[in-house]
């Protein structure tokens, strides 16, 4: 007897159904200044909500996403959804390419780029990508979860 196995995408964590969620949406037309009108979005959206300690990763993170989808796509718009609950904050920043998969420069070979990831691996508590459309695929979304603990809440 044949088993087939497949690594299961991760999806990002969530916090208990009691907690307070918000979720917020951008979306920016796919140009180059979508990144610093994001990474502006989202830095605000945190110091409103009572997460600064989680600003400056999320400047980097979100920078880091919308350029890779910017560079890599096609996509008109560039859709961000950000959900903030108490203890974590979740971005999704969403593109119509679902077959322009992020790969970390150091497991795509590149020694002058492709960096982008391998930092949102180093700050996010959690990271992936989700692509939607079933059989037939329209879109994906690369999302990171930064957290905070005790020391930076």
């Amino acid at each position: 007897m044949t088993s087939v196995s497949a690594l299961a995408t991760p999806v990002p964590p969530a916090e208990p159904s009691s907690s307070i969620r918000e979720n917020y949406r951008l979306v920016v037309p796919n140009s180059p200044s979508a990144h610093r009108i994001a990474r502006d979005f989202v830095t605000s959206l945190l110091l409103v909500t009572d997460h600064p300690a989680l600003a400056d990763d999320a400047r980097l993170c979100v920078t880091e996403t919308v350029t890779n989808s910017h560079r890599h796509t096609r996509s008109r718009l560039i859709r961000l959804d950000v959900t903030v609950a108490p203890r974590l904050v979740t971005v999704h920043v969403r593109d119509d390419q679902p077959f322009a998969l992020p790969l970390p420069g150091a497991l795509a070979g590149e020694l002058t780029s492709g960096r982008g990831l391998l930092m949102i691996d180093s700050l996010a508590a959690h990271w992936g990508w989700t692509i939607y459309g079933g059989l037939s695929p329209t879109s994906k979304a690369v999302w990171f979860t930064l957290t905070e603990n005790e020391e930076t809440g």
